[in-house]
């Protein structure tokens, strides 16, 4: 589960990590509340006025502002609230702008004497650790300077049941050619750190910039925080951060019907059961010319009403073309899956796209006769390779 950068900002907060406060607002004239307010409680003069999407390379995408003055607090979050913010992270259609974080501004006016750091953990699943990932490149594309500057980035793995290790601690300050005061400061920063990835339970957390101001404090500037969704029955009040107007909505729809889906950008819509088959049904889609239009599985436990509903979610996108359904009946039974298709044909109307039926393993010839009987325009094939060969015929 993804949050916006003023949750996570909360979250590391309570973790003792020094970050850049500000507050949120939805409206021009809220947002200048907010920063009257903020500048109460912090003394800040200028305020940074930041678009709050899940994505990232919002400042080149005109999604970050400074303002140094109030006047300029309303202008540029009446220009931002409301705005389709296009980075490329959120793709062409990007992404719609309903709030925006009046932050304080950290880097303090007239001082020169600060740095900026990159810095992430996450699991390395290859070691099965994790990877503490940093770099004296902050503030910059991160994927630019791996490939462009490789040495530039370092990495330092954790055994998770030993956890970070003072020495570790000291090795990534070293490595950012810090030195004193600020080479004590960056040791807890990381510390710290690391126990608000193990602590929330997180998939990732990114900080990018981490800022070493002129006065050699650490600084959370701007921050991307996931976390991992099987560990969110731990953590009810982030779940209740869950902001699914940021989510793909047919995602959010198929998750309410106990769905496991993935939409993607291809035409063939898929429904099979099974995590395992679902990607060897993908594979055949590709191998065949065609292009998978989602990941979607039943589930083992699948009914009728189940596969209705998975019916509607892919027929929900325009650039499906046809449908293969891939059923093996281990735990679930074909015949059930075979009423659902039945179900779904009747209920929903007239499909305009073709459908390719595989049900193989329990109760399969009920299955078939079930389909045959309804006198539906349903293609029924036994082999995989059929699969393929009619998925190739069907959409050209």
């Amino acid at each position: 589960m993804n949050l916006h950068e003023y949750q996570a900002k909360e979250l590391l907060a309570t973790y003792g990590i020094r970050i850049q406060r500000g507050k949120v607002a939805e409206t021009a004239e809220a947002a200048v509340e907010a920063a009257k307010q903020l500048t109460e409680d912090t003394g800040t003069q200028w305020h940074v006025v930041k678009a709050q999407v899940h994505a990232g390379g919002r400042g080149k995408a005109g999604g970050v502002k400074l303002a140094k003055n109030l006047d300029e607090v309303k202008e540029h979050a009446g220009n931002i609230v409301g705005m389709t913010l296009v980075s490329p992270q959120t793709g062409p259609e990007g992404k719609l702008v309903r709030k925006v974080l009046i932050a304080e501004d950290v880097y303090y006016p007239g001082e020169s004497k600060h740095e900026e750091y990159y810095m992430s953990v996450l699991l390395d699943r290859g070691t099965g650790q994790n990877v503490i990932v940093y770099s004296t490149e902050g503030g910059v594309n991160i994927e630019e300077v791996a490939e462009e500057t490789p040495h530039l980035v370092h990495k330092e793995l954790v055994d998770p049941a030993v956890g970070l290790l003072p020495f570790q601690m000291r090795r990534i300050a070293y490595n950012l050619g810090l030195s004193c005061t600020a080479f004590k400061e960056m040791t807890k920063f990381v510390n710290k750190l690391y126990k608000a990835f193990v602590g929330l339970d997180a998939s990732m957390l990114e900080i990018n910039p981490v800022l070493k101001a002129s006065d050699d404090k650490i600084i959370v500037v701007d921050t991307k925080l996931s976390i991992d969704g099987n560990a969110l029955f731990r953590h009810k009040d982030i779940a209740e951060m869950r902001d699914t107007l940021e989510e793909d909505p047919t995602e959010v729809k198929a998750e309410s019907f106990g769905l496991n889906f993935v939409k993607l950008d291809g035409n063939v819509g898929c429904m099979v059961n099974g995590a395992g088959l679902a990607m060897a049904t993908m594979d055949i889609i590709k191998l065949a010319g065609g292009s998978p239009a989602n990941f979607l599985d039943v589930g083992g436990t699948a009914d009728a009403e189940r596969v209705e509903n998975a019916f509607r979610i892919i027929l929900d996108d325009p650039n499906v073309k046809a449908i293969l359904i891939n059923i093996f009946g281990g735990i679930v039974r074909c015949d059930r899956v075979a009423q659902g298709v039945v179900d779904a044909y009747k209920n929903i109307g007239d499909i305009k796209v073709p459908i390719i039926v595989r049900l193989q393993g329990t109760n399969a010839d009920i299955a078939k006769k079930l389909i045959d009987d309804s006198g539906l325009e349903v293609h029924s094939v036994i082999l995989l390779k059929e699969a393929a060969e009619k998925v190739k015929e069907l959409i050209g």
